[in-house]
């Protein structure tokens, strides 16, 4: 059984002809006179433009391989007796009252109302057209926002001074549609890569914008490389090649410029440097961070080798940071290489299994255990409950950024459909109640400022609803009342394989010990 489907994809538009080899993905035959519907009769055309999701800064994209263990191989444990979190009293027991509200952080604690957040939202332009609602969203919801890498340096209008930023309007903006709804739960974080770092970002948005917190950036699930962005002017290639980042192919080329001229070249790549990870320089840059200012100093890092993980791990014990988010393979961004996204690094279950084993080891020694956050390819109530069990008492939240952005979009779609059937009046305003259900809630909390409120945040609060709802109906159906409570006793394994990736007891053998005592 091959777990990938290679060679052709919804992601990049392919197709085969006939029915495809299982190791190469080629059409079993071959022939002369296809037009190049797989990925390399379309590379042959197209060339590096088809490594990755297509249409490129339109879609968000995750993987479609098929991991041998996934969250879907465990199942919730349910029970119907006694409550944990409440008084085990059927008329207070109700799921209504499960207490999702947690809190995250070192010494200064981030308070959250839901154990939920959004993924980063970057440079891409996909990103960029829908933070307004996404920032609403999430301060309503009063969750964590993290905006993502590079947004600084593809500001067009960003200006610099001695090769450091001091202003970009769209960071300016960013951070202003979030503080403009904050509430008191959540922060929003800026993240800095290599780039970010160099153009003085961390300094600009807390210094200069009062941004709390910083995420050090180390890489993602869905690549292990730098972020990329498409470019569809030279002009535009031109202009961040000078502002230090790596644009291929090269637009400051006359032959590179000449096929541009010609249309053979329709677009340029930005990419991001490799981060050179130690110990020494993360811990002095944590501490530079909180000298800066930044309340709270964070770690994302990707589903890099199990010696990688551990480097995460231990750095982030030793220098106290406040979050480290993990991000397993397989679940998506708008802008990874195709196969990488498939091919590349340890998947959500497997590295959140060895994530728990080496936090494990480091509270047996007495040493600081960092509050961690998981993500990779999470979007419904059930998944974000079996991550916080898999890795409980260390996983206080999950990250999920594809599926926010999605909620977001179809939010966004669906108010650009009523507006052009109804205009902006009473009737648009009307249609919103129709359409969304969390409508009516926001409109009563917020009133008059109802408004002001895009359809794209309308629809991830009501999308946040829902999971907050099944969550809780799924805590109380193992009666756990309060976040805290979720632990690895909450799951079983469904198969063999899934028991040994995880330590989480088979489902034929779990709960033995206490069988046994009740029996005998």
């Amino acid at each position: 059984m091959s777990f990938s489907k290679p060679n052709a994809s919804a992601a990049t538009i392919t197709t085969t002809r006939v029915t495809p080899s299982p190791a190469s993905g080629l059409c079993v035959s071959c022939v002369d006179g296809c037009p190049g519907y797989c990925e390399v009769g379309r590379s042959a055309l197209r060339g590096r433009e088809v490594i990755y999701p297509q249409p490129f800064g339109k879609v968000i994209a995750g993987a479609e391989k098929d991991y041998p263990v996934d969250f879907s191989h465990f199942n919730i444990q349910g029970s119907c007796v006694g409550a944990v979190g409440i008084e085990a009293d059927s008329d207070k027991a109700l799921f209504s009252a499960v207490d999702l509200s947690s809190d995250i952080g070192a010494d200064r604690k981030i308070k959250i109302k839901v154990p939920f957040f959004t993924g980063a939202l970057g440079s891409t332009e996909i990103a960029m057209v829908n933070w307004e609602g996404t920032a609403i969203a999430i301060a309503m919801c009063g969750a964590v926002l993290v905006c993502g890498e590079n947004v600084c340096g593809m500001d067009p209008e960003t200006e610099f001074k001695d090769g450091k930023v001091i202003r970009s309007p769209e960071l300016e903006r960013r951070v202003k549609v979030y503080q403009d709804w904050y509430e008191g739960y959540g922060t929003m974080l800026v993240q800095a890569n290599v780039e970010d770092t160099r153009l003085g970002v961390p300094e600009y948005a807390i210094e200069k914008l009062g941004v709390d917190g910083i995420e050090i950036k180390w890489g993602q699930g869905a690549k292990s490389i730098g972020g990329e962005v498409k470019l569809p002017t030279l002009e535009r290639a031109v202009e961040l090649k000078r502002r230090g980042y790596i644009v291929i192919p090269d637009p400051e080329d006359p032959v590179v410029q000449q096929a541009y001229k010609a249309g053979g070249i329709r677009e340029f790549e930005r990419h991001s440097r490799l981060g050179m990870v130690d110990e020494e320089s993360f811990v002095n840059e944590v501490e530079r961070l909180r000298k800066m200012g930044a309340k709270y100093v964070t770690l994302k890092t990707g589903a890099y080798r199990p010696a990688d993980l551990a480097r995460a791990v231990k750095f982030a014990s030793d220098a106290k940071i406040d979050l480290l988010t993990v991000d397993g393979a397989g679940g998506g961004t708008g802008m990874s290489p195709w196969r990488m996204m498939n091919e590349w690094g340890i998947p959500t279950v497997y590295l959140e299994s060895l994530l728990y084993k080496f936090l494990d080891r480091l509270k047996e020694r007495g040493e600081f255990a960092p509050t961690c956050a998981m993500a990779g390819g999470i979007a419904l109530e059930d998944q974000i409950f079996k991550a916080l069990a898999l890795g409980a008492p260390y996983i206080k939240a999950v990250c999920m950024g594809r599926s926010t952005l999605s909620a977001a979009m179809v939010g966004k779609t669906q108010g650009q459909l009523l507006e052009e059937k109804y205009g902006k009046g009473k009737e648009y305003q009307e249609a919103l109640l129709r359409t969304f259900i969390g409508a009516a809630e926001l409109k009563e909390k917020y009133g008059q400022d109802f408004e002001r409120i895009p359809p794209a945040a309308i629809g991830i609060y009501t999308y946040y609803d829902r999971l907050a709802t099944g969550l809780r109906q799924l805590m109380a159906g193992c009666r756990t009342f309060a976040i805290n409570f979720i632990d690895r006793s909450d799951l079983f394994a469904l198969t063999r394989e899934a028991a040994d990736v995880s330590g989480i007891p088979y489902v034929m053998e779990a709960d033995m010990e206490e069988v046994d005592k009740i029996l005998a």
